[in-house]
């Protein structure tokens, strides 16, 4: 059976619970059992031929999906040489390398691709244990993946208390206070932390916060990782939310948009000095499937159509345009709106009513996200491929589902 030919919800939701996760079926039936077969620009088409507005996608989409330019990448990658033997080199995997180093901080020139942003943390753990940074330091409400390296750094009792005894000597201080994290930091420490927090509910630090957090931690001699996973590449309408303080940390996360929306990857970018160790020994740290070369053109290619497009700007501009128009309309439910670029928190009064939220999108045929780390705060990661159709398309909803979820509270 496949099932663009059964066409049929039922048929999907089965195999989710005989093979896949009963969990998510429950879940799928809740919100109306829809399947997703196809996708184009902001755009998903379900089984029954229904068409989303996709401003979720945990801010994979920033160029929207099947990008031409990412696929004709991609495909042409498939046809010559898609996997690589990773014995002898490979070109397109220097090529992405260059093309991230730039438009990087300056001074990150060293990069190491993987497969997920979870990956690319671990890497980014290991690399500082490798210079002795034993000592963890991340923010309450952070979101750094949840393999295991990676979910000692995410602070949230939900995640982690099934798997404890996690990485030893790991330490949440608040974010945004750069006080609490000069307490705490010493040589040994690596602190990993975002320029903004994602799925924290969209957490802005003050003005001057990166900053601090440099200066801190060359003070002390630690290392600096920002996780840049969500936020880089545009998103927050400037190539990076480093760009803002114009810092540079020891080592750079990137993720999600550097998929181009079509192949999943993920990298460690680094300066010289911070690569140092892994570049020493080569397999001190590998993947049999990091840096495939059809990663690596999707990268290549989402990294020069960002450029190319001016999609930065654009969704600087186009973010802007969204805050407005949603601050415009927003009823009392909403305590809060807040965002930098596309990457924008509709904070509700509680998870209840986010969740009311998200179904009454879903219903006008808008797709949005909630926040792992703050369940009462809905997501926006639109693609900066937003027409003003799409755009009037959006705020229309959000107005009609704000009057529906006001008549349920």
């Amino acid at each position: 059976m496949t099932i663009q030919a059964e066409g049929s919800a039922t048929a999907v939701l089965d195999l989710y619970r005989r093979h896949l996760s009963r969990g998510r079926a429950r879940l799928a039936e809740m919100t109306g059992g829809q399947v997703e077969l196809s996708s184009h620009g902001a755009h998903v088409f379900g089984a029954d031929g229904r068409r989303f507005l996709d401003c979720g996608g945990y801010g994979v989409f920033l160029l929207g999906h099947t990008h031409p330019a990412v696929v004709e990448a991609v495909v042409a990658q498939v046809r010559t040489h898609p996997m690589a033997t990773r014995l002898l080199l490979e070109p397109v995997a220097g090529e992405a390398a260059a093309a991230l180093a730039a438009v990087t901080p300056p001074g990150l020139n060293r990069t190491h691709f993987v497969n997920s942003g979870s990956e690319a943390t671990e890497a980014a753990i290991k690399l500082a244990r490798a210079h002795g940074k034993t000592r963890l330091i991340s923010a309450v409400d952070g979101y750094h993946g949840k393999t295991t390296g990676a979910l000692a750094l995410t602070a949230k009792e939900l995640y982690q208390a099934p798997f404890r005894p996690l990485l030893p000597e790991v330490t949440h201080v608040p974010y945004g206070d750069a006080a609490a994290l000069a307490g705490v930091v010493g040589p040994d420490a690596c602190v990993v932390l975002e320029p903004i927090q994602g799925e924290g509910g969209v957490n802005i630090p003050p003005d001057g916060y990166l900053t601090d957090v440099q200066r801190i931690c060359r003070a002390q001699g630690a290392f600096f990782v920002l996780d840049e996973i969500q936020t880089g590449l545009g998103r927050l309408g400037r190539w990076w939310g480093a760009d803002r303080e114009a810092v540079t940390p020891d080592i750079l996360l990137v993720g999600k948009g550097l998929s181009g929306g079509v192949v999943p990857v993920a990298a460690m970018v680094a300066t010289d000095a911070a690569y140092a160790p892994f570049d020493r020994d080569p397999f001190l740290h590998t993947s049999t499937f990091a840096a495939s070369p059809i990663a690596m053109a999707a990268a290549l290619a989402a990294v020069r159509t960002i450029a190319a497009e001016n999609l930065v700007d654009r969704a600087a501009v186009l973010g802007q345009t969204l805050l407005d128009g949603l601050r415009s309309i927003a009823p009392a439910l909403v305590t809060g709106i807040r965002g930098a670029g596309l990457l924008i928190g509709l904070e509700t009064r509680d998870e209840h009513v986010a969740g009311a939220y998200m179904l009454e999108l879903l219903d006008r045929g808008v797709l949005v996200n909630h926040s792992l780390n703050a369940h009462k705060v809905i997501r926006l990661t639109p693609p900066a491929i937003l027409t003003d159709t799409d755009v009037t398309w959006l705020l229309t909803a959000f107005a009609d589902a704000s009057a529906a979820v006001k008549g349920l509270f």
